[in-house]
């Protein structure tokens, strides 16, 4: 059984920077593909970054494009997501999700079958 723990959430000010961690349990991190993902009331889950297995470079939504980087490292085993220029619209419950896939490709939610229990970003003065 596939799991993943998310943590470094929290409540920061606009313009102010939080690093999520996703730690990998039971599985050898090498062999999928991490995406991670938020979500707010009443939407959709979306997908902000994902690095792929392959070594391909690394994806990130639009609207967090410059500001976000992803990165892992599998010795720990985990994942990373420093989030710099937080805005308020980025707050959200985040969660990381695994996937067998090579690449991340477009990253669908459908494409991972192992999903964090999320952890809360709040960009707020």
């Amino acid at each position: 059984q596939l799991q993943l723990v998310e943590s470094g959430g929290g409540l920061v000010q606009p313009g102010g920077s939080l690093r999520l961690s996703c730690a990998a349990a039971g599985f050898t991190l090498d062999y999928y593909t991490i995406g991670w993902f938020r979500q707010v009331p009443g939407k959709e889950r979306e997908g902000v970054s994902c690095i792929s297995r392959g070594g391909a470079i690394p994806k990130y939504a639009d609207s967090v494009k410059g500001r976000f980087t992803i990165s892992r490292d599998n010795a720990k085993p985990t994942v990373y997501l420093q989030m710099n220029s937080l805005k308020p619209e980025d707050t959200a419950v985040y969660y990381c999700a695994a996937s067998p896939r090579f690449l991340c490709g477009s990253y669908y939610k459908t494409d991972f079958d192992s999903w964090g229990q999320g952890t809360q970003v709040t960009v707020s003065t």
